[in-house]
């Protein structure tokens, strides 16, 4: 028997799919269709010159002669109307003269009709002929039967012959399997057009290309805040990047080309994950029309991050509505999203109903969202419900959040476990917390341990302690290292310990100079005024006795004033002996008195002196008394002495 001219048959095959892609049937049919490149160029001329009626009475004419090409494929044509019943007699007629492209189109009917056996009869009858179609279809046939070795027989010819779904139908198979061959033939089948193969394709390589390990993230707070978590197709929750960042190279360029590939013949899936690309490198104008592209498919992750965009550029009534629409096709992600952005307007009913719509969701973070929720308004059991609810679930600020919950009404030991398990799930602020825990128990080791964890993964207050751990024990070197880390991310107190450490390293200043130009700030001065401007009493004088020391009387004056009215002794008592040298007297007395009555010796002593040369015996002893009490030793005696002759004064 002869098998020839499938060609046309095919095409009407491939067209039949397009209409009936819904059917699980029907993917035989598209595999029968989609085989021969040469079919699709006639395919659209046949579109374009003629339509289907005057192509089927064509087809009859020539039938009715005996023309066995177009009794195939008026056969097909009936087929992909879904007119099994006229079709399955010209197909069986054409196969009885030995045309391959009706037996396989046979098959496809006979599968559709329910006879799977039979149809795998004709479809190995055309595939030994040499049918891709044939082969790829009866390949899926076995493989539904669980022969893998005869699906992976029938499959692999379809794909040798260049079958695009063949291809990917056998990459599936061995991919399931675990062989390393799966990725030629999705290379195969993408190269072809398939956009599924193209997309699995890039999901392979990105998966490559980020395997490598990145270190942890610091959160840079010690109590857990409001969470509406960025990101889509899987990927890591973050934010917005600063700025582009490099083009892709080697295997990731690779992927997003695949992504594109895929994404251009409509695959929403792949134009999610281009959006997510083009939104990690920057590009956020193209990535925007990704998503928004892969949204209107019906992909609800792509609307949630087109919201998280809209969002970033100002646009909150757009992010809204394309959150909507993404929580009500169940994306826990956005309904979480619509929940931080009503609580942030102070909708708190609202926010509530979206937070318990994204746990039903089974977005864990909206659990962790209702805990915070009820804790801001004091519902402190609803609260340590939610937390739980998400800590069991592994969301580790919630097991943070948990804990500090249970310190806080007083069960240090039921906090402890949670504490442990969140740091050992990665949180930074739980190892932190642990410190404090320990160090609260003047368990000074075990509080270090954490710290240093914690500090490690870029923990701010955790750096300082390490720091100030490193001081006391002398450790110059590794007290410097911890505390630059600490005042780098903005610790005040860290700015102004590593400013001491530098200023103590300074030689003595040598004697001025007529003339002289006026030095540079050394990196130590500015460390204090760092911490100064963020309101650091003990730097703010600090940096008035530097300016003081330079001669800059106006800068000495702002900055003990600053540290003065915010409450610093030694910033009332120095901006009294700046005023009294200009010989505002009277003022300096005043911050004099401040600071004495807030615990300040040396304050004291000056206003016993002032009361002295007043001529005030009585209030100057009482001033010296003060100066006693409050001491430094120096101070004590020399108030003393001063209390003795003001004594003497007022007994001669």
């Amino acid at each position: 028997m002869v098998f020839m001219g499938d060609r046309a048959t095919l095409l009407e095959t491939g067209r039949f799919v397009q209409r009936h892609a819904r059917n699980a049937a029907d993917e035989i049919i598209e595999a029968a269709g989609a085989a021969d490149p040469v079919l699709g160029t006639t395919a659209v001329a046949d579109a374009d010159t003629e339509n289907e009626t005057e192509t089927e009475a064509r087809h009859r004419r020539a039938a009715e002669r005996g023309d066995l090409a177009s009794i195939s494929a008026l056969g097909a044509m009936l087929l992909r109307r879904g007119d099994l019943d006229g079709a399955e007699p010209y197909l069986r007629a054409a196969t009885a003269e030995g045309d391959r492209a009706a037996a396989n189109n046979l098959g496809v009917l006979l599968h559709q009709r329910g006879y799977a056996d039979e149809a795998a009869g004709w479809w190995r009858v055309a595939a030994v002929a040499g049918s891709a179609p044939a082969a790829h279809a009866l390949g899926r046939h076995h493989r539904e039967r669980g022969d893998e070795p005869a699906a992976e027989y029938w499959l692999r010819q379809a794909a040798e012959q260049g079958h695009a779904l063949g291809a990917y139908a056998l990459a599936d198979l061995l991919e399931h399997r675990g062989d390393v061959g799966a990725e030629r033939w999705l290379r195969a089948a993408a190269e072809q057009g398939h956009r599924e193969a193209a997309y699995r394709l890039a999901m392979a390589l990105e998966r490559r290309a980020t395997e490598t390990p990145r270190g942890p993230h610091a959160t840079g707070t010690r109590l857990p805040v409001p969470e509406a978590v960025r990101g889509a197709a899987g990927a890591a929750p973050g934010v917005a990047p600063d700025g582009p960042a490099a083009e892709p190279v080697g295997e990731l360029a690779e992927a997003e080309q695949w992504f594109r590939q895929a994404a251009a013949r409509g695959h929403r899936r792949a134009a999610l994950h281009l959006g997510v690309l083009l939104e990690q490198r920057g590009e956020l104008k193209e990535a925007g029309r990704w998503y928004l592209s892969s949204a209107k498919e019906g992909e609800a992750r792509a609307a949630c991050a087109l919201g998280f965009l809209l969002r970033d550029a100002g646009d909150e009534e757009s992010a809204a509505v394309w959150w909507l629409r993404a929580a009500q096709d169940g994306d826990g992600n956005a309904a979480n999203a619509l929940g931080a952005l009503h609580a942030a307007r102070g909708e708190q009913q609202t926010a509530e109903r979206w937070y318990r719509a994204a746990t039903d969701a089974g977005d864990v973070n909206g659990a962790y969202n209702l805990g915070l929720l009820c804790a801001a308004q004091d519902r402190i059991p609803q609260a340590e419900q939610w937390y739980r609810r998400a800590a069991y679930a592994g969301h580790r600020e919630a097991a943070n959040a948990l804990a500090v919950l249970l310190l806080q009404a007083g069960d240090a030991n039921g906090a402890e476990p949670w504490f442990s398990k969140a740091a050992e799930a990665g949180s930074v602020d739980a190892a932190f917390n642990l410190g404090i825990l320990h160090a609260g128990r003047d368990d000074d080791r075990t509080a270090l341990v954490w710290y240093e964890r914690a500090a490690a993964a870029g923990h701010t207050e955790a750096a300082l302690q390490v720091g100030i751990a490193a001081l006391r024990d002398g450790d110059e070197l590794t007290a410097e290292r911890h505390l630059r880390c600490a005042a780098g991310g903005g610790s005040a107190e860290a700015a102004f310990r590593l400013a001491s450490v530098l200023d103590a390293r300074r030689p003595e200043p040598g004697p001025a100079v007529l003339g002289a130009s006026r030095e540079e700030k050394s990196e130590c001065e500015e460390w204090y005024e760092r911490a100064a401007r963020q309101g650091h009493r003990r730097a703010q004088v600090r940096v008035g006795m530097l300016a003081a020391a330079r001669g800059d009387l106006a800068e000495a004056d702002r900055w003990y004033r600053e540290a003065a009215e915010a409450g610093s002794r030694n910033g009332a008592f120095n901006l009294g002996l700046l005023l009294a040298r200009e010989g505002s007297e009277r003022e300096a007395s005043l911050w004099w008195t401040r600071a004495a009555r807030a615990g300040h010796g040396r304050a004291a002593l000056r206003l016993a002196l002032l009361a002295a040369r007043r001529g005030e015996l009585t209030e100057g002893r009482r001033w010296c008394a003060r100066a006693v009490e409050l001491g430094p030793a120096e101070v004590a005696e020399r108030a003393a002495r001063l209390s003795e002759a003001l004594h003497q004064e007022l007994t001669a």
